[in-house]
């Protein structure tokens, strides 16, 4: 590694205050950043340091007429590993270099007076464009309407973009007495939960009720994690019924071949298992009522499901602690879900994602008076398949809203993992092995498991009719990546009309579905929320598990108050109030 390093002749010209330089594309990861100070700050006691010119092969040109050679050319950031070996080695190469003179510096850097024009990548422009929504609106009685509550991979985690889950709700069942929602869909459904999804459902003011069906595409934690969350404070909330989890049967395979080793790794064994773990959990609540005096559950026939049912473990099918798996076969076609009181209906079906198993889904709702259903499809993860297509072709229906899988290239997945806005210019560099390595590391994940940018534009030119709206999600979205990804797909759908034919999800986006258009909207939620408002029935619950003997809750049944403070002292003195203040 030397200071030396071209950069590679991808720039923009930049005008800063007291100097006139060029910004390249980073061949550096960013925890080695570098950040061109000009000594950083002038000293007052030595004079206006200039930056006067940075070339275009890195030399770097000052003045400073107070210089004393203690000032640094070039300020970084404290990393493992930098273009220099060590803080030491930068200051040997750059300490004394005297009050005029010029220096070959790394590309890798940022202005300390940047360009007031210029506007991070990490930004997400179209979705801070779209109307401003008010997500307890309530819906119309012809309306689905579809809200990301997660729309990112796993890796990398980030604050913007939880992982996925999409929730649709679909017509609307007015209700004067409830003043805060003035009614509720007629029914909802979400599909996957990963992890961090359960903010954004409190900020959309969902509560745990209108979440009793969670349809999981498979048991990656990216698209489960969130469902302990959702089980375990359901009932602590407003889901005093039990929690219904749709998905996978086990794949069947032996792990590896020729082990004799077969796992049952499917939904049902997962919800026995995460039941299970929950139990302490569970147990410590149960001093708050859980079971609806006359709740009537669901059977095979009411919900059109595969089999029974039949909750795990020993809850009562009418708590809302049992956990009831559906299992669905991956391997067809099927209906995981079909109701004819809400008139709708959700198909699963076989996708191709890192282990057989893995399944989309189809949600079709026909709203009242209508012959015709709105129809979504949401693949979750996948490679590119069959399947998809011939649902989204719906013979020659089409479909509303096609909801699919897609990731950035390898190239692009590496290169920002590392930090980078562009691979590392220097192929003899440490940087440049770590990039390839990160390169074909992630081509083994792109190739048994999701679709490419390109293979999305493919796809898309294979579904006929086109969908009225086609979204890819589990997409690390900024303005650099979606403006590339549209790229590929426009080389495949050349007349596709970006915000009007194709959008890319991002948490709080929202789709409202109607037999004639589709608009989009973005919810207005505060990232302070409390939990929605608590809905409970008039009509009475049965007495918790724990409780006085006279249907009361028991809070201290299950705890030993033996070291505890008391409010007040046997002398009639207070420690605290009784009220919490």
């Amino acid at each position: 590694m030397n200071m030396n390093t071209k950069p590679e002749n991808n720039r923009e010209e930049i005008t800063g205050r007291n100097y006139v330089t060029r910004r390249f594309a980073s061949p550096y990861p960013a925890f080695v950043a570098l950040a061109i100070a000009a000594a950083l700050f002038p000293n007052p006691a030595v004079g206006q340091l200039k930056l006067e010119s940075l070339n275009a092969n890195g030399r770097l040109t000052w003045n400073d007429p107070g210089g004393t050679g203690t000032h640094y050319a070039v300020q970084w950031t404290t990393a493992e590993l930098t273009n220099w070996y060590s803080w030491q080695d930068a200051q040997a190469r750059l300490s004394g270099l005297g009050p005029t003179g010029s220096v070959y510096v790394p590309m890798f850097y940022r202005m300390v007076s940047p360009d007031p024009t210029y506007h991070s990548n990490a930004y997400y422009s179209y979705f801070e464009g779209l109307p401003a929504f008010n997500p307890i609106t309530p819906l119309e009685t012809n309306e689905m309407r579809i809200t990301f509550m997660g729309s990112m991979i796993p890796l990398p985690v980030r604050r913007a973009q939880a992982e996925m889950s999409v929730f649709v709700e679909v017509g609307w069942t007015p209700d004067p007495k409830d003043t805060y929602y003035q009614g509720r869909a007629v029914d909802q459904f979400v599909f996957d939960c990963g992890a961090g999804v359960s903010a954004n459902y409190a900020a959309s003011v969902v509560g745990f009720r209108r979440m009793d069906k969670v349809f999981i595409n498979h048991l990656h934690g990216d698209h489960m994690s969130d469902l302990t969350h959702i089980y375990t404070f359901g009932p602590s909330g407003d889901r005093k019924s039990p929690l219904y989890v749709f998905g996978q049967g086990p794949s069947g395979l032996e792990s590896p071949t020729n082990s004799t080793i077969y796992y049952d790794d499917g939904v049902s064994n997962f919800c026995a298992h995460l039941r299970e773990a929950c139990r302490w959990h569970s147990e410590s609540f149960s001093f708050q009522p859980t079971r609806y005096t006359n709740y009537v559950a669901p059977t095979r026939l009411s919900w059109g499901l595969p089999h029974d049912p039949v909750p795990v473990s020993n809850d009562t099918y009418d708590d809302a602690y049992a956990m009831v798996p559906i299992t669905l076969n991956w391997r067809n076609v099927g209906v995981a879900y079909h109701n004819p009181e809400t008139r709708a209906k959700v198909t699963h079906y076989p996708v191709i994602h890192a282990r057989k198993g893995s399944m989309g889904y189809m949600l079709e709702w026909t709203p009242p008076g209508a012959t015709k259903p709105l129809t979504m499809i949401y693949s979750s993860d996948t490679k590119p398949e069959t399947n998809s297509v011939n649902l989204a072709c719906n013979g020659t229906n089409g479909v509303d809203v096609f909801i699919h899988e897609m990731v950035v290239p390898p190239t692009v997945w590496a290169y920002k993992q590392m930090g980078l806005d562009a691979p590392p210019a220097d192929t003899n560099s440490a940087a440049y092995a770590s990039y390839l390595a990160a390169v074909n590391q992630l081509s083994l994940v792109q190739d048994s498991s999701h679709t490419p940018q390109g293979a999305y534009g493919y796809l898309l030119s294979q579904i006929s009719p086109p969908p009225r709206l086609a979204v890819a999600t589990h997409f690390p979205v900024a303005d650099d990546t979606v403006a590339s990804a549209f790229n590929s797909v426009q080389a495949h759908c050349t007349n596709i009309v970006f915000g009007k034919d194709i959008v890319w999800s991002f948490d709080q986006m929202v789709l409202r579905v109607f037999p004639d258009r589709v608009v989009q909207c973005r919810a207005v939620v505060s990232d302070y929320a409390w939990n929605p408002p608590v809905q409970l029935p008039t009509n009475g619950m049965y007495a918790p598990k724990y409780n006085d003997g006279k249907g009361n809750g028991d809070p201290y049944a299950q705890i030993d108050q033996s070291t505890s403070y008391s409010q007040t002292n046997n002398n009639g003195t207070v420690n605290w109030r009784s009220d919490g203040y």
